[in-house]
This record gives C-alpha cells, structure tokens and sequence, in this order.
C-alpha cells in the first residue's frame, strides 16, 4: 500500500508499513520476489527498510529477513517466547542491547546542514524523546553539537547521526544496537515536520529511540492480531496495545501522542536496571 492511500485511511502513519511488515494485510506467504520488491531501499545509504521504520543492511540480511518470515510463518504465532509493553530484539540468541558503557553515553548529532531552519525543532524534540526513555531505564542520550556540522554516517565521534531526507516513505526509521556504523542513523523524513496530528515530531522520536536501544514492533505479537514481522524477540513483559511500539493502525489503542505507557517503562527497566 502506498504512503498516499495509507494516508488517507489512517491519517498519517509512523511509516509504510509493507506487506512484509504487516502479515494480516496478506494471508498467503508472500514469494521472495514479492518481499523483496516491497522492500524500500534508500538510494543514498543502499540499505532496505523493512517492517515500516528498521532496516537491513545488506541482502544478505533481506534474505535472512525472508527466511525468517517464512519459518514464522508457518509456527505458532508467538512460539517460545514464554518468558513473559515491551519486547526486545534477538540476535544469534542474545537480547540485541547496549553495553552498559555504551549505554551509559549515547552520543548522536543532528545534522546542521540538512535540517537548515529545522534544526533547533529536531535539538529540542530529541532532548524531549530522548529524556523520556533515560526517565524510564539506565541509559543516556548525549547530544555531540560539536559534531553537528559533519554529521553523516562516516562520523564515527557518535554512536549514531540524526539527518533529513524526503522520500515520503516513511515519517522517519532507525536501527538496533547491532546495526554496523554506516546503519546507526536515524533519518527524519520532511513529511514529519507537516500536519502529523495527533502526533509530534518528539512522539515518532520517542517510538524510534526505542528501536535504537533495542526494542521491536509491539504489533508483530500474537496477541495483536495483524502487522505480524517475525519470532524473533523476548518478552519483557505482558502485551501493551497502547505501547510508544506499537503501531496504531495495527490495532494499536494509543490515540494521542506516542508517549511510553507504565509497561514500556517497566520492560525498559527491566532491560537496561
């Protein structure tokens, strides 16, 4: 489904959310064709965007992406993930979070050069996304101004850069920990800065600093019903209709702002203590 028609059935979304992101949109699995050309890929950084707003880096990864949807697919929904708002990313078996060092110093910059006039709204929305995850678990933020004037994915000063672009593909994406340094960006897509209503530009940053220390889709649980990703993930803890993670049009019941629930705080704790 294009942003356009999304749009107008939803107002505007957090993103595109894909048939590959969205597995009650197709009931039959779709062909590795079908998934891989609906797969957004950004011209400047070659990466793909899968599941609305997180990315693969290679097709490498969009395979092992598929591969994943495919065996899900044809399991319980859900199955194995008994341990348990909030559900964390899993790679090769371990949670896919910071290093308590890491976590503990965030650093990012907001590109001056892209943003123009914009900048100062992107300072003050990620201070405000940003304070509100640091609120919940032990990890910090630490805007690098001094790395404003060159921050691109080749800036390894930071963990990460924060950069506009306009494709109108998606209000805005992230990345996990694991991602590769040439990933970790979070790009803001002009889109963002129209009429978002009922959402703020600080909402979709809370909803993608959540990916970035390592938190999945609410939506891709069994208990969702629809927008089904993939398995592979922990639960934190009990399943949150209303999480900052969880998208609206796939049954979500947050209707405001993105803002974190007392279950998003808890599993943020529960992760990082």
């Amino acid at each position: 489904m294009g942003a356009r028609s999304m749009r107008n059935n939803f107002g505007i979304l957090l993103a595109v959310v894909l048939a590959i992101g969205c597995g009650g949109a197709v009931d039959r699995t779709l062909t590795w064709d079908e998934f891989r050309s609906q797969a957004y890929r950004e011209a400047d950084t070659g990466v793909y965007v899968v599941n609305g707003d997180e990315v693969a880096e290679t097709d490498e990864q969009l395979a092992e992406v598929y591969a994943r949807y495919v065996r899900d697919r044809e399991m319980p929904r859900g199955m194995g993930q008994s341990e348990g708002s909030l559900i964390v990313n899993r790679v090769g078996g371990q949670d896919d979070k910071w290093s308590a060092a890491t976590a503990a110093n965030i650093t990012y910059c907001i590109s001056s050069s892209s943003f123009g006039s914009r900048h100062s709204a992107v300072v003050n929305a990620m201070n405000s996304a940003a304070g509100a995850w640091e609120a919940a678990a032990n990890v910090n933020f630490v805007h690098s101004s001094s790395q404003d004037g060159n921050c691109t994915k080749n800036n390894s000063s930071v963990v990460f850069d924060v950069r506009q672009v306009c494709t109108g593909q998606y209000l805005a994406r992230a990345f996990f920990p694991s991602s590769k340094r040439r990933s970790r960006e979070i790009l803001i897509d002009c889109t963002s800065f129209g009429n978002i209503s009922p959402w703020t530009l600080a909402g979709v940053l809370r909803h993608e600093l959540g990916h970035t220390i390592g938190f999945r889709h609410e939506h891709t649980r069994p208990e969702s019903g629809t927008c089904f990703e993939d398995n592979n993930w922990r639960a934190l803890t009990a399943y949150d209709s209303s999480s900052v993670m969880h998208y609206p049009q796939c049954n979500g019941s947050q209707t405001g702002d993105l803002v974190l629930t007392s279950l998003d705080k808890d599993g943020a704790a529960a992760l990082y203590p």
